[in-house]
């Protein structure tokens, strides 16, 4: 007589921070499918010098054609910026710029305690603050110059290896020398412990019967699939999730930030900012963050960028938007507010202070695009749920475990906080 106790299910929707942590802490004692819209990531491998020659001829005229250039970044517009994701093995950690950033304040004022699942993060995750002795005489002399300036600039913890970083510059389009660290490594130990993966599946929407999702519907390379679990999780991203929940009947809120970011850059022939690590330091701000960064948006698709890239000096500002926005089906509605562009112009007049501080006057300065790249908030998690992690509108297998949940916006690089939320889940469970 067969007394084998059939192991118990889960279906995994994407693999980005959330749905790797997940797929790895649940497969063992479930058996996970992991269900990837895109497939394998292709870092940027092409000369940016002989790109960059192309310039002048107009070929670079929307945003959304840096597909041409970087297969795996997927970009939208809204009413008034630019929206950047990865589709794709990895998700988005895979053009991030490898920041191992703490940032759960928000998690905490609702009684969520990440502390443990932190933790163990910095055991099992190589994050790092090694590469400052990689730095070039440049990102020194930055540095130095925020502490000066009483900014209080700090090494930024990294997902990598700084003993492989080539300092290439090009952390934001893909790693080819391994240096950094993303999800896909995660996925590859959920497989190796036998979970399955299919990717080039598009979920559509979920089959629900009363009170539980039966199955996860997709579209699997051109052909309709179905897949039956006991679990489900969605971790599509904060633009992919909500539009599943909304094809399911299952409506979210008018939440959505997205981080928006833009670059106040300036010239500085020789400076050779091309060629260092994106986002070395930090500096937290009240309601955003300074860092170093060179922005390829709009160095390739904004007329003010016109300058060679290695004569150039770029600050990245990322702000914390007021929680006002939505997506429905493949609409973005998103706009910066009053209070979102106040912040904005405080911002840059700190930042362009900076910059001349660098040797570059203020009428030779000159803003990149408007865009963003950390969309949440649609189903934010509130104290009635710092126990369960479960959204109250969900059916009862189904978990959401991406930046959906997070229950305001950071400003801040979310990879480290999703995963350590995803963990934190997957115990619950």
């Amino acid at each position: 007589m067969n007394t084998a106790v059939k192991k118990k299910t889960a279906v995994v929707v994407g693999t980005g921070a959330g749905g790797a942590m997940m797929a790895k802490e649940l497969q063992g004692k479930y058996q996970v499918t992991i269900l990837e819209a895109g497939g394998e990531f292709k870092p940027f491998s092409l000369s940016v010098n002989r790109m960059a020659k192309l310039r002048p001829t107009g070929l670079y005229f929307d945003e959304r054609m840096i597909r041409m250039l970087i297969p795996n970044m997927l970009v939208e517009k809204t009413q008034d910026m630019i929206m950047v994701r990865g589709i794709g093995l990895g998700g988005t950690t895979t053009l991030a710029t490898g920041n191992a950033v703490r940032y759960d304040g928000a998690l905490k004022e609702i009684g969520i305690d990440l502390d443990e699942q932190f933790n163990e993060l910095y055991e099992e995750l190589p994050v790092t603050t090694d590469h400052q002795k990689n730095w070039t005489k440049t990102t020194q002399k930055m540095f130095r110059l925020f502490e000066r300036m009483g900014l209080d600039p700090i090494v930024t913890p990294k997902l990598m290896d700084a003993d492989k970083c080539a300092g290439c510059g090009h952390c934001a389009v893909g790693c080819k020398y391994g240096a950094k660290w993303d999800t896909r490594q995660l996925v590859d130990e959920a497989v190796r412990s036998g979970a399955e993966l299919v990717t080039g599946c598009t979920v559509t929407d979920l089959e629900i019967t009363g009170k539980e999702v039966t199955a996860v519907r997709a579209r699997c390379h051109g052909r309709k699939r179905s897949f039956r679990a006991d679990l489900v999780v969605l971790a599509a991203g904060g633009l992919g999730t909500p539009v599943i929940l909304e094809q399911s009947g299952i409506p979210c809120s008018r939440t959505l930030f997205v981080d928006p970011v833009l670059c106040v850059a300036g010239p500085l022939p020789g400076l050779r900012q091309d060629r260092q690590l994106l986002m070395p330091f930090i500096s937290q701000q009240e309601g955003y963050i300074l860092a170093p960064y060179m922005d390829y948006l709009s160095f390739f698709f904004n007329k003010d960028w016109r300058l060679p890239m290695r004569d150039m000096a770029s600050i990245m500002i990322k702000l914390a938007d007021e929680e006002t926005g939505s997506v429905s089906g493949k609409k973005i509605d998103k706009q910066m507010t009053d209070t979102d562009k106040a912040h904005m112009e405080g911002a840059v007049k700190l930042t362009r202070e900076i910059l001349v501080h660098m040797g570059i006057p203020e009428e030779k300065q000159f803003l990149g695009t408007l865009n963003a790249g950390h969309p949440g908030g649609m189903l934010p998690l509130t104290e009635a749920e710092k126990e369960t992690l479960h959204h109250a509108a969900l059916p009862g297998n189904l978990y959401v475990a991406d930046a959906t949940i997070l229950p305001k916006a950071m400003g801040n690089p979310p990879i480290l906080t999703i995963m350590a939320l995803a963990k934190k889940i997957a115990a619950a469970l």
